[in-house]
């Protein structure tokens, strides 16, 4: 990984092949679940929520210009994205769990081409908003399921350590995407961008289809969907899972004000070009790649209860900085960016902990439970992103405020998370 920090490349490594090697042992029926494949298709999988949104941050602006919209009409354009993300996770969990996980992906990628397709010609900034939110409900089955996948084959603070590698790997998407979208626009306008959401979602489509299916008959759900999906209710009943998916919520909810607010604070009120505010963004997702290598490492020996905990309190130091830079614009541009890119890095002792620790009480409900905490994530997320997009006024303040907030409201849900043993 690019960023060492206090992880040497040779541990980070040994920690990648460990998990390889024991994806190609977990069944001996599935000889196929092995190897770099299998994690580069589920690392694409978990990826689409943010190369859906990071590729066209510099294009913003310029979409805003032609069709004829306000910063604000067009940051709605992320938050339509997660209404579709958020909403659309609570239907494919329960058909995940009762057909396998290969089939609905496959419907949902078909879903996320036809919408990329239709925001590149969008010529309303409601038409784009619309077909966002088609976008997203096809994007967030891969995102939904390849997480189910993950507990299908390993618990606890194994699949904590998992899912921070697959997020390191997946972290090359919103690493390059606002770099590549910074060039695409520059080259061939911003229609061309979701072109190449249409190219991506067909690739991704094909890989799946080397990959075995996770879920066997045996083992699936045979509710009738609508009984599956009134079990949410019970779900929501359970505290522990609440304060899990509650930390992680609250921290959606401020980096989605971040990806929301930084082209405006940056672009137009800090005037960044739009090709450097990619490397601006860059920065950010080393930090989480750095973090999530460090959670890796650290989770089978301190637990990844206690790791949310400590992300939680980082995120709420750092997140009330970030407030308070853009409150009172101390240090100007690298006063408001040294915060946030410190409050994003946090993602890695956060995000990975916060789902396993939710999935792990509920092996046999592994996709209802991850649709669920996806769909509580990532709706805090259209709460950080419209409060930001309504309370625009030309500043980085309405940014700042929200994920001063967002950093609190993590740490004190992760302080209501205890460990216990897994109910299987």
């Amino acid at each position: 990984m690019r960023r060492r920090g206090d992880v040497p490349v040779a541990e980070t490594m040994e920690t990648t092949m460990s998990i390889l090697d024991e994806a190609a042992n977990v069944t001996e029926q599935q000889p196929a679940r092995r190897g770099w494949r299998v994690l580069a298709v589920l690392s694409a999988l978990m990826g689409f929520a943010s190369i859906s949104t990071d590729l066209y941050l510099p294009a913003m602006p310029d979409m805003g210009r032609e069709l004829g919209a306000d910063a604000g009409s067009i940051e709605l354009t992320v938050s339509g994205f997660l209404i579709g993300f958020s909403l659309g996770q609570l239907f494919w969990g329960p058909i995940g769990d009762r057909y396998g996980r290969r089939l609905p992906i496959a419907i949902g990628l078909l879903l996320f081409v036809l919408g990329s397709a239709g925001c590149a010609i969008s010529t309303t900034a409601g038409m784009m908003v619309v077909w966002r939110v088609v976008q997203a409900a096809g994007a967030c089955a891969g995102v939904v399921l390849s997480r189910a996948m993950v507990r299908d084959l390993y618990a606890g603070e194994r699949a904590a350590q998992m899912l921070s590698t697959l997020i390191t790997v997946m972290a090359l998407a919103p690493l390059l995407g606002p770099i590549a979208g910074g060039q695409i626009l520059a080259y061939a306008g911003w229609r061309a961008i979701f072109w190449v959401l249409v190219g991506v979602g067909l690739l991704t489509l094909a890989a799946l289809f080397t990959l075995p299916e996770t879920l066997s008959p045996e083992r699936r759900n045979r509710e009738p969907l609508i009984r599956a999906l009134a079990g949410y209710r019970s779900l929501l009943a359970d505290r522990r899972l609440l304060a899990y998916a509650g930390a992680g919520g609250f921290f959606y909810a401020g980096i989605y004000a971040y990806i929301a607010g930084t082209p405006f604070a940056y672009i137009s009120y800090h005037h960044v070009p739009a090709g450097l505010y990619g490397l601006l963004f860059a920065a950010g997702i080393l930090g989480i790649m750095a973090t999530n290598v460090l959670n890796s490492r650290l989770v089978m020996r301190s637990g990844s209860a206690r790791l949310l905990k400590w992300g939680a309190f980082g995120a709420a130091l750092s997140g009330a900085v970030s407030a308070l830079a853009a409150l009172t614009d101390i240090g100007g541009l690298w006063g408001l960016t040294i915060p946030l890119f410190v409050f994003v890095s946090w993602s890695g002792l956060i995000v990975a902990n916060s789902i396993a620790g939710a999935l792990n009480d509920f092996p046999e409900r592994a996709g209802a439970v991850s649709a669920l905490v996806g769909a509580l994530h990532y709706g805090s997320g259209i709460l950080g992103s419209a409060l930001v997009g309504t309370f625009a006024n030309g500043t980085p303040w309405p940014m700042g405020l929200v994920i001063g907030v967002a950093g609190i409201g993590s740490f004190a849900c992760a302080c209501m998370v205890t460990p216990v043993q897994s109910r299987r």
